[in-house]
């Protein structure tokens, strides 16, 4: 198949699709919404089509890599601005799409990825089919978040030839959004799923004590909540440790260890690659994603398959995957005291922690290994192009 990707390149879950296909053989084109550095990966082609100010972040910053603050200030001006960047940025994507001339276009978000190639494939009076990809909060957090975020949100969804979402939920929700539930879709993980010889479980269960939250700064993602829930843990159990992955150097990270005198207790990790993030996870013995927006998280379902006993926001979308006190447990992200709590109960019953790694280990292998749902992902991209 001769395939053009739009995506943020940088992204290893864009990255850990992408490279399925290059690696069988398929023609491989690359338009990224974010400059990138192609070295590892050997596309065809790669063309820089910035959209909704994307082309102003620093060339090697990876996504979320941001402060908080500047975070949540930079998402509210893309909500109401980005899109009235969309039909200038068009115009050079359209221009790719006509030299490439590929079998299939799959963009691998909504915003602003799907919008960007929406308004371009409408100004073609001849177009290859089109594929959006749904991650965790486009129809949840961004969609509803301003006006042109939701018109543009339909028109991706009307012209769109085949849905890709990484949750159930989210095939129900593109209902209300244009989506005509007769073409065909994809419920998969959005990374593809989890790589076997990368995440593992340890040898022997970790003894320490060691909470891992892995979901860096995210304005969907209730850290607050997370680092006022450690005293609270640190009471009970004041030889637990908590690590936070992408948080290191992160001035409100830095502040809310100083506020809750928890220095000695949490360690800000760095960003780590896709490698590195398994052996991270086997030392860990819990972990918490405390979103109030999501869909399958890739960090949870890697970390599931570590062996890590999971503790996340209680959401439609992680009750596809977590059933409460029996693989994991579910809590209010918006509540410290509910954190703390779920935490406590993991740390406290090994018995279940034990039986959670049984059940999620197998739960992993059936629904969720990178080589059998890439396979699904070829039949789904010859459905949509009609072989």
């Amino acid at each position: 198949m001769r395939l053009l990707f739009i995506a943020d390149a940088r992204s290893p879950i864009a990255r850990n699709w992408i490279r399925h296909f290059s690696e069988r053989g398929d023609e491989v084109f690359i338009a990224s919404t974010f400059e990138w550095d192609a070295q590892g990966f050997s596309p065809q082609q790669i063309e820089f089509t910035p959209a909704a100010f994307s082309a102003a972040k620093k060339r090697a910053a990876a996504p979320s890599a941001a402060p908080s603050r500047t975070l949540k200030l930079r998402t509210a001006l893309r909500h109401w601005l980005g899109p009235l960047t969309l039909p200038a940025s068009a115009k050079k994507l359209r221009a790719f799409i006509q030299r490439v001339q590929p079998d299939l276009i799959h963009a691998m978000r909504v915003p602003y990825e799907g919008m960007l190639a929406a308004e371009a494939l409408s100004g073609l009076s001849e177009r290859p089919p089109f594929i959006v990809s749904i991650w965790g909060n486009d129809f949840t957090l961004h969609a509803p978040s301003a006006p042109l975020m939701g018109q543009y949100t339909r028109k991706a969804l009307r012209l769109a030839d085949g849905l890709h979402a990484d949750a159930q939920r989210d095939i129900r929700l593109a209902k209300r959004w244009g989506w005509d539930e007769a073409k065909p879709s994809l419920v998969a993980p959005g990374n593809g799923g989890v790589r076997a010889d990368v995440f593992y479980p340890p040898a022997a269960p970790p003894r320490n004590p060691i909470v891992l939250n892995p979901r860096g700064v995210r304005p969907y993602v209730r850290n607050d909540s997370f680092f006022k829930a450690i005293p609270l843990v640190l009471e009970k159990y004041p030889d637990a440790k908590f690590q936070c992955v992408g948080m290191q150097n992160e001035p409100q990270a830095q502040a809310w260890t100083r506020e809750f005198n928890i220095e000695n207790a949490v360690e800000l990790l760095p960003a780590f690659s896709h490698a590195q993030m398994g052996e991270v996870f086997r030392a860990a013995q819990i972990v918490v994603s405390p979103s109030v927006h999501d869909g399958t998280p890739n960090t949870l379902l890697e970390a599931l398959a570590c062996g890590c006993f999971p503790v996340a926001g209680d959401l439609e979308s992680i009750r596809e995957w977590i059933t409460p006190a029996e693989n994991g447990l579910l809590c209010d992200a918006n509540s410290p005291r509910s954190i703390a709590d779920a935490i406590l109960q993991a740390l406290e019953n090994e018995d279940l922690r034990a039986r959670a790694a049984g059940l999620n280990r197998k739960m992993i292998s059936a629904r969720a290994e990178y080589g059998a749902n890439m396979k699904r992902a070829e039949e789904f991209y010859k459905r949509v192009i009609g072989n």
